[in-house]
């Protein structure tokens, strides 16, 4: 059989899918002429396709080597070398592609996907732009324009984008599911909702559309339903860390402490959650509490945010009790505060030198391995102290204090996923404090507005630009009669001090706060400030208003 019959056969068996005999038929073409075009391109495509991209890219780029006109090669070799990861190659590839061949929209649309794999959002958006010009009702590409929409932020442009994948294609089920983020992201409740169930009722079997309908029935305070949610895309996907979390979320809310830190524990799994790019593996078994012989170290490190630290480092008294030798990582912020730790013998930074150890185990895994349920919280009034020799320099700074002082936190960072719902515009916050009282900011960090705000309420002390570390914080946060703090990290700090702290909390509250009460079995001296509507800071502040003319009513008496 001559070659081109060969190439006949081989290409009829390749349509047919039956793909190992047509590879058969082209490598025996190869071995006859090694740089034949057809047979080097369309082996390239079987190896593609049967999970070897490395030699599908060998194979096309000889192709393109041979016939460096010829479009759809340097399409397919840039489809592989995306597989690989290999985005500056496959970019040359894609851009090779319309040089020759421009009104390729499939080329311009790939183009898209590996800029914004590189990074480079707004010349992705242009390679998107221009393959729906050329192919208007390219539905993946209005979904993919609109992720990067919203990636920069043009939220209405995302919507539209997601509305026209949809249309283009009506069971578009990852549209529909994004616009529901997307909306869930905008407060729009019940068009997130709405859009997750229209994704859901596209495939039935979208595990990652009921989660994030579950996470969303968590916000409006559907705890049923968004068990019952969670617990579909579980059936579904039986390793869906995410859905999880999720569950743990409710349960954790709801006291049900039992099956929570066991769902919690899936967190090291998630692809995009908080601990995802924690990537630490150690030797030493993780401690679940095992008994283990007197003396034995074990490392216990901090993960996620200062405050979860600063909250759960009250076990390491508990594990020291128990015989262990403790050794703390933290965050290089709370070094300082934390270097005199109760039942700690040595505390590090991350990234220092590890000692040898004989256990470990992540700071919010010890609830579980403590076994803690509402019940047997170890809330110690106080389990933090601040430095003393801070204490005397934050006295001197503060004056005789002839009123009594208010510590403010009213903002935490941006870059916590819910800190829309949490931090309150300082002025806000202002308008509604009686006169009568010493107030002390205790931010470190102000936002865009808060300066002018501060300079027009001159009887607020502002320290922000003298805190240099926690161990400032602390002092600061000692010096006060009362603090009032949002749901951030000088809360926790606050009520570790021992401090009166009040804490004021969104509308869906986090799940350490719990539900219904204004008090918290893990701070004996912290009340709880709960919003009645969803963004409505105003009934809260009116509260807390009263709140302080009955807390300090001698300071007000002598105002009236």
């Amino acid at each position: 059989m001559q070659p081109s019959e060969k190439l006949s056969r081989a290409i009829a068996l390749h349509r047919l899918g039956q793909l190992a005999e047509a590879q058969a038929l082209y490598e025996e073409i190869l071995a006859i002429e090694p740089r034949h075009f057809d047979a080097l391109h369309l082996l390239g495509l079987i190896a593609a396709r049967t999970g070897n991209p490395q030699r599908a890219a060998a194979l096309l780029g000889k192709a393109v080597e041979i016939d460096p006109g010829h479009a759809t090669v340097f399409f397919n070799r840039g489809n592989v070398l995306c597989e690989l990861g290999q985005w500056d190659a496959a970019l040359a590839c894609y851009d090779r592609t319309i040089a020759l061949q421009p009104g390729h929209a499939d080329a311009h649309y790939n183009r898209g996907t590996v800029l914004a794999k590189l990074r480079r959002p707004d010349a992705a958006l242009a390679s998107l732009d221009r393959a729906i010009e050329i192919n208007p009702g390219f539905a993946q590409a209005h979904f993919n324009r609109g992720n990067l929409l919203q990636q920069l932020e043009q939220w209405d442009a995302a919507l539209a984008s997601y509305g026209r994948a949809i249309e283009f294609n009506p069971l578009f089920a990852e549209a529909y599911a994004n616009r529901g983020a997307l909306y869930n992201q905008l407060d729009r409740i019940d068009a997130a909702l709405a859009s997750y169930e229209q994704a859901i009722a596209v495939n039935a079997e979208y595990a990652e559309a009921y989660c994030n309908r579950g996470l969303l029935l968590q916000e409006i305070k559907e705890w049923d339903a968004a068990l019952a949610s969670c617990d579909k895309a579980i059936s579904l996907q039986a390793e869906y860390a995410e859905a999880y979390v999720n569950r743990s979320f409710v349960r954790l809310l709801r006291a049900d402490f039992d099956n929570g830190w066991i769902d919690y524990e899936w967190r090291w799994k998630e692809k995009n959650g908080p601990n995802s790019a924690d990537t630490r593996r150690f030797r030493q078994p993780l401690w679940r509490g095992q008994e283990c012989s007197a003396g034995a170290a074990i490392l216990v490190f901090a993960e996620q945010g200062l405050g979860d630290t600063l909250q759960f480092c009250r076990y390491v008294k508990q594990l020291s009790q128990l015989g262990f030798r403790v050794i703390l990582e933290v965050q290089p912020p709370l070094a300082g505060l934390l270097a005199n730790l109760e039942g700690a013998a040595q505390v590090l930074t991350r990234g220092s030198a590890l000692p040898s150890f004989d256990w470990q185990c992540p700071l919010l895994s010890l609830p579980l391995a403590l076994k803690t349920n509402l019940h047997n919280v170890p809330a110690t009034q106080r389990y933090l102290d601040a430095d003393p020799a801070k204490l005397v320099r934050w006295q001197a700074a503060l004056g005789p204090g002839l009123e009594p002082r208010v510590g403010l936190m009213w903002s935490g960072s941006r870059s916590n996923r819910r800190d829309r719902h949490r931090s309150i515009g300082l002025a806000e916050l202002l308008r509604h404090l009686p006169v009568g009282l010493q107030y002390v900011s205790l931010q470190k960090e102000l936002r865009e507005s808060d300066p002018q705000v501060l300079r027009s309420y001159p009887g607020v002390m502002d320290f922000s630009n003298d805190q240099a570390d926690f161990g400032d914080a602390a002092a600061l946060c000692d010096c006060m009669d009362l603090v009032i703090s949002v749901d951030t990290s000088v809360a926790h700090l606050s009520a570790a001090l021992g401090r009166e702290t009040w804490i004021l909390l969104p509308f869906s509250a986090d799940w350490r706060w719990l539900l219904d009460r204004d008090d918290s079995p893990w701070y004996p001296t912290v009340k709880l400030y709960r919003q009645e509507r969803s963004g409505d800071w105003s009934e809260v502040l009116a509260r807390v208003s009263a709140d302080l003319r009955q807390r300090f009513p001698a300071a007000f008496a002598a105002v009236t």
